[in-house]
C-alpha cells in the first residue's frame, strides 16, 4: 500500500478548515485602519501520517503565512486549526506550550535562523532545555544523536554557525525540528536558498527522515521539481486562496485550473529537442489589499468569462481527490 493509500484510511495529523489571516492596514499619526491585507482568504486541507503536503504559488500568494498560522506562529483570523483531532485554534501561550512539541518549523533563511552567539549544540538543545527534557548529560547525547543523523559530527557541536556552509546550517536547523519527535513539520521554502547540488542532499535527507520517523511535512515551495520529488499531493495557491488540490501525479499530468497550467509551462525543460507551449500571463498579480471581484484569477486568466468577474467559484470535486476552483471546469 503506497503512502497516499494508507493516509487515506488514518486520522489526519493536520486538519485546516476555513483558515483565513487578514492583517489590518494602518496609516496617519493615529494609526487608523483603512484596510486589510486578506493573505490567507479561506484555505482548508488536510495532512495524514507519514504525508507530505506541497503549497505551491507565485511570491506573496500567502502560502507562508499558511506555514505559520498553522503552526500559531500567528494567529488566525477566522477559520479552524486541528492538531491529531484536537482543535489548536484559540488555545493560549500556556496551553499551546504542550501543542508544540509536537509541531515544528524549518525556515528559509540557514543564515538568519540561527542565533550566532550560541555553539550549533546549544542552539538545538535549546529546545530539550526549554521543555525540561532530561538531564544536562541526557540533552547533550541527543543533541549528538540527531548531529550524526542529519549529517554532522558530534566534534561539530561546539562550533557556531558561521563556521558552517550553507547546507550544513540548514541540516542544523533540521536537527533543531527533530529536537522534540515531532509529528508535523512546516518547511517554509527549506531549500531555496541552497546551491542545486545541495537542495537534493537536504531533500533526500528530509524523504529519509520522514520514512524512518514516520513525519508529516507542509512543505511550501516555489520550485515545481522540488515539490514533485518530495510530495504525495499538491495544493495551488493564487491570491490567499487554493485554486487546486489534488495528488501530485494527477497535477502534473491533468492540471485544470489555468493558473496550475501556467505554473507548469513555465517549468524548463530539460531535453532542448522538446517543445512546450508556454502560457504567458499577463498583468500583474493584484493587490491583496484590493483583490478582485469574482474569481481572483480573472484579471490575468485567457479563458474568463462575465460570471468569473462577479462570482466566487467554489473549490468543488471534479475527480476522486481532484478539486478545482474555476467556474469553467
Amino acid at each position: 500500500m503506497n503512502a497516499a493509500a494508507e493516509t487515506a484510511v488514518q486520522p489526519p495529523v493536520l486538519e485546516v478548515e476555513g483558515l483565513k489571516k487578514h492583517f489590518p492596514v494602518k496609516k496617519g499619526l493615529l494609526s487608523r485602519n483603512i484596510g486589510k491585507v486578506y493573505a490567507v482568504d479561506g484555505v482548508s486541507f488536510h495532512i495524514g501520517p507519514g504525508e507530505t503536503l506541497g503549497l505551491v504559488g507565485e511570491s506573496g500568494c500567502g502560502k507562508s503565512t499558511v506555514g505559520r498560522t498553522v503552526l500559531r506562529l500567528i494567529d488566525p483570523t477566522e477559520g479552524t486549526i486541528r492538531l491529531n483531532g484536537r482543535d489548536v485554534t484559540d488555545l493560549g501561550k500556556t496551553d499551546m506550550r504542550s501543542v508544540r512539541r509536537e509541531m515544528q518549523i524549518i525556515f528559509q533563511d540557514p543564515y538568519s535562523s540561527l542565533n550566532p552567539r550560541m555553539s550549533a549544540g546549544d542552539i538545538v538543545g535549546e529546545l530539550l532545555r526549554v521543555h525540561g527534557l532530561g538531564s544536562a548529560a541526557e540533552r547533550e547525547e541527543r543533541v549528538a544523536e540527531l548531529f550524526e543523523r542529519v549529517g554532522l559530527s558530534r566534534a561539530q557541536m561546539k562550533s557556531f554557525p558561521h563556521e558552517f556552509s550553507g547546507g550544513q546550517r540548514q541540516r542544523i536547523g533540521i536537527a533543531r525540528a527533530l529536537a522534540l519527535n515531532p509529528k508535523l513539520i512546516v518547511g517554509d521554502e527549506p531549500v531555496s536558498a541552497l546551491d542545486v547540488s545541495i537542495q537534493a542532499q537536504v531533500i533526500n535527507l528530509l524523504m529519509d527522515l520522514q520514512n524512518e520517523f514516520r513525519l508529516s511535512y507542509l512543505f511550501v515551495a516555489h520550485d515545481l521539481a522540488v515539490v514533485e520529488h518530495i510530495s504525495h499531493r499538491i495544493a495551488v495557491m493564487y491570491l490567499g486562496r487554493i485554486v487546486e488540490y489534488t495528488d501530485k501525479r494527477t497535477l502534473f499530468t491533468d492540471p485544470q485550473h489555468p493558473y496550475t497550467e501556467a505554473l507548469l509551462s513555465a517549468v524548463p525543460v530539460p531535453d532542448p529537442r522538446l517543445r512546450r507551449k508556454k502560457m504567458v500571463l499577463q498583468g500583474d498579480v493584484p493587490s491583496p489589499i484590493n483583490p478582485p471581484s469574482g474569481c481572483h484569477f480573472h484579471t490575468r486568466c485567457p479563458y474568463a468569462e462575465e460570471r468569473c468577474r462577479v462570482e466566487s467559484p467554489a473549490l468543488r470535486e471534479i475527480a476522486p481527490g481532484h478539486t478545482v476552483a474555476c467556474h469553467l471546469r
